[in-house]
């Protein structure tokens, strides 16, 4: 018998993740507490797209509201747990599937800002994996059984990395890589820190500022003043990362002292970052309906992940005894659009124009 395996959190990456493991022959139930959702994909199974007409799919799999989780204790039990809910509610998220994992089971830390060590909190180190989705990885969960991917697939460049938090190579994250390769590019990753470091430096430098102006990707990167703010973003970050002694991988495609030099006022690599942006919104690269996912809860009047991303950062700059002041700029600002205080606009970030 093949592993079961549970999506806590069937949204945008979950779903995705889950309905595709479905669509490869894995053994997969997504469990999600938006009924809707639920009963959407248990009537026509999980809808499947992305930016070709190939990548179009209808799955049938398996699925469980909240309520009937409880269930599971008499059924086989969790092999693999994948916890994709947002990232303030992992806890919970963790606590809930825990007592239905097998003997060997681990849970898998699919999700935005660093998790592994909450999710270590309830399972221990021993059953705790991350997997980070790489900078081409954009998907949306647009309406009730429907997940769309927004940016290109190509199986030669991993959109995924999985790996242990001791860094070695183990027979699991091998198998979990494995499934992974079935769907898309994905890799073993010695550097988990490293990588989910660098993850956030992304995140950090593309999630808020679209949730504050109501950007798409493309508007944002092909902003003037909008550019900039990203650019300081992500070289505030990557100080930060430095501070904390994170082996840094490229962010944005960009090498991270190059994108530091370009945040500091480098003209050489200001031009060359700028000019990177803008091809990024060119083309292929993106689809004009990508929104990075605290975009698309602003639209959708739910919480967002901002305390967790642009948050976490200034918290572990303080730790690190550095400064993080766009960062806390930016946390203020989406606090007060997601409370109604201020309404989104590109101008609420021209303050260093």
């Amino acid at each position: 018998m093949g592993k079961r395996i549970a999506i806590v959190g069937a949204g945008a990456v979950g779903g995705y993740l889950g309905g595709h493991l479905a669509r490869t022959g894995q053994d997969v139930t997504l469990i999600d507490p938006w009924p809707e959702h639920i009963e959407t994909i248990r009537r026509q199974g999980i809808h499947l797209s992305g930016m070709t007409d190939e990548e179009t799919c209808v799955v049938k799999v398996p699925t469980m509201h909240l309520t009937e989780v409880q269930s599971i204790s008499k059924q086989k039990p969790i092999d693999i747990a994948i916890v994709s809910v947002k990232s303030y509610d992992t806890e919970w998220a963790t606590t809930m599937i825990r007592p239905y994992l097998s003997a060997e089971g681990y849970v898998v830390s699919a999700q935005n800002s660093i998790n592994e060590e909450k999710i270590a909190s309830v399972v221990g180190w021993g059953r705790t994996i991350g997997c980070a989705v790489a900078n081409n990885f954009g998907v949306d969960l647009y309406e009730p059984g429907r997940i769309r991917r927004t940016m290109p697939r190509d199986f030669n460049y991993p959109s995924l990395f999985v790996g242990e938090v001791h860094g070695r190579v183990t027979p699991r994250v091998e198998e979990l890589r494995d499934m992974f390769s079935a769907l898309d590019g994905a890799e073993v990753t010695t550097n988990l820190w490293g990588v989910r470091w660098s993850k956030l430096c992304v995140n950090g430098m593309r999630n808020g500022v679209s949730a504050a102006t109501g950007m798409g990707g493309n508007e944002r990167d092909s902003h003037e003043v909008i550019r900039r703010v990203v650019i300081n973003l992500g070289g505030e970050a990557i100080r930060v990362g430095r501070a904390l002694g994170y082996d840094l991988e490229y962010i944005t495609g960009i090498e991270p002292m190059q994108l530091l030099a370009a945040s500091e006022g480098d003209p050489a690599a200001l031009a060359a970052v700028e000019a990177h942006m803008r091809k990024q919104t060119t083309g292929a690269a993106r689809s004009n309906l990508q929104r990075p996912s605290m975009a698309q809860d602003m639209q959708k009047g739910r919480r967002t992940e901002i305390s967790e991303i642009n948050g976490f950062i200034v918290q572990k700059a303080k730790e690190a005894g550095c400064e993080a002041p766009t960062h806390e700029r930016i946390a203020d600002i989406v606090r007060k659009v997601e409370s109604g205080e201020l309404a989104p606009r590109p101008e609420l970030l021209f303050f260093n124009s």
